[in-house]
């Protein structure tokens, strides 16, 4: 099959990354994979849940929502708990958890919450591993700040995470799949993994077809290496120092 800008099989969208977006965040980014757009901001605050309280330790939240002109149709905004979905739970706790991975949770200088919000501005596939890429950024820029007004002696990070999905479309393992893929795909699985390569959640399903052993490792290939090269861009930019990238 022919993909969007005649992609390969194995190629992600072009990315762009803006670092330092917004003002009053203690970290921010613009995170593009392709035409989606997703603004991640990092904020930190000195207090901890009821549920937390006493244990010494800090905490890593998330928050995500589609904007409604994000999508080809005008979305409703779910506004508070109760109107959350069940897509936009699942998509929250998945941010929470990979992000949580990766942090020192007893380093961050107390009982401290660091809330990361996720906001789609344009949906076009692959919105909550896209995410997950960009709120590591902004995880990342918000507790250099933190380190460096004091509240923390190290960089409480234990590593770089980033997502991508891949899927199976006409029959074809194909990652970092666009919306018109993603539609109609037989298979569709989103992947996170850190930097030394391993798993943090994988979510398949057989959309339209069970898929097999020999399918499942074609996917976590072309999963791992598009993750990868999300990994490279992520040390691109906090290693060169970047406000911007783009390829």
């Amino acid at each position: 099959m022919s993909r969007t800008n005649g992609r390969v099989a194995s190629a992600i969208r072009p990315v762009k990354l803006t670092r330092n977006y917004l003002k009053h965040a203690q970290g921010s980014c613009v995170f593009e994979l392709g035409d989606t757009i997703v603004l991640c901001a990092a904020s930190i605050s000195e207090n901890v849940a009821g549920w937390r309280r006493g244990s010494g330790l800090g905490w890593v939240t998330a928050e995500y929502s589609m904007l409604p002109a994000s999508t080809h149709e005008r979305r409703r905004r779910e506004v508070g708990a109760a109107g959350l979905g069940g897509r936009t739970h699942e998509i929250q706790r998945l941010i929470g958890r990979s992000l949580r991975t990766v942090t020192d949770l007893s380093g961050l200088g107390g009982e401290v919450t660091v809330a990361i919000d996720c906001d789609v501005l344009q949906a076009d596939g692959g919105t909550r591993t896209a995410a997950i890429t960009g709120a590591w950024i902004a995880l990342h820029d918000a507790l250099v700040t933190w380190r460096e007004a004091g509240k923390t002696d190290s960089l409480p990070l234990l590593g770089k995470v980033a997502a991508v999905s891949v899927g199976m479309v006409e029959g074809e393992v194909l990652v970092d799949l666009d919306y018109s893929e993603d539609s109609h795909a037989e298979v569709d699985m989103n992947v996170v993994m850190d930097e030394q390569g391993r798993f943090i959640e994988v979510q398949g399903t057989g959309e339209q077809t069970p898929f097999s052993r020999e399918r499942l490792d074609a996917l976590l290939g072309l999963a791992s290496g598009g993750i990868r090269e999300l990994l490279d861009v992520q040390a691109a930019v906090v290693d060169g120092g970047l406000v911007s990238y783009g390829r």
